[in-house]
């Protein structure tokens, strides 16, 4: 009975697995052959990066204990998760909603997580090289050098992608149309730029203010990525920041699983 049972699970995970893989790869040659998103997932988050960097010359960091290269840089990987994770993905969650595509694949053996995450992968696959590129190549060019803690960063960036797909899935809900996509992402967009950090760092704000923004879903998630890569932070900041983090993923898996629609929206 154990041998049966033991064979049984890891055929299932197996299976799993190449169902994932497998519409991962169909989605990825999908998300080759759209221009426009091609241009938003690759270079609006480099854009954002310059466009921040110049703008934050002008800010006193000093309270923040980092340098503009160090703000903008962190920022402009925040910026990367919104546009390349979440932005896309409601996007995409929305059009194959909206062709069926989502409601033929139900019908198969493929479960709902499976195709929820499926989905999401080419999008989170970008991010980390994307990621990547701007931690070695924007590190490089700004004098900014290695992370700290390698490690915290790649934690930090797996939650924020396992977030913001999440909250893919439950903006999805609310969003008729692939037009409208722009306008439904448009909130969390600016709410987080201005309130996790990314476009200014929580230590130049009031103290009552910068505590309020700590509450907000991608702040824990900004501060790791930045501890992760810039150092510092003591372990009671980042210990609420990943408390904070993980609170706000398992809601965001929660009730994008839960309240995702299905159905075309006609």
């Amino acid at each position: 009975m154990s041998i049966t049972t033991t064979s049984g699970i890891s055929t299932t995970r197996t299976t799993a697995g190449r169902r994932l893989i497998a519409l991962a790869r169909a989605e990825f040659a999908l998300l080759a052959r759209n221009r426009t998103a091609v241009f938003v997932a690759l270079l609006m988050p480099l854009a954002m990066t310059v466009a921040l960097k110049s703008s934050l010359d002008r800010v006193d960091l000093g309270p923040a204990g980092m340098s503009v290269a160090g703000a903008a840089l962190t920022g402009g990987i925040g910026a990367a998760l919104i546009q390349v994770v979440h932005m896309n993905l409601v996007s995409t969650y929305v059009a194959r909603r909206e062709e069926l595509v989502l409601k033929r694949l139900r019908t198969g053996e493929i479960r709902d997580l499976e195709i929820l995450g499926g989905t999401a992968l080419p999008a989170a696959l970008l991010l980390l090289a994307q990621s990547a590129l701007i931690v070695a190549v924007g590190g490089a060019a700004l004098g900014l050098g290695a992370p700290e803690r390698p490690a915290l960063l790649v934690a930090g960036l797996l939650l924020g992608c396992v977030l913001l797909a999440g909250l893919a899935a439950l903006t999805s809900a609310g969003t008729r149309t692939v037009q409208t996509a722009q306008l439904t992402t448009l909130p969390f967009f600016l709410v987080s730029g201005m309130g996790s950090g990314l476009f200014v760092p929580l230590a130049v704000f009031p103290d009552r203010l910068a505590a309020a923004c700590e509450l907000l879903p991608l702040t824990g998630v900004m501060t790791l990525v930045r501890a992760g890569w810039l150092g510092g932070g003591s372990g009671g900041a980042l210990v609420r920041a990943t408390v904070a983090a993980l609170a706000w993923t398992g809601f965001a898996v929660f009730a994008g699983r839960r309240w995702f629609r299905w159905d075309p929206r006609r």
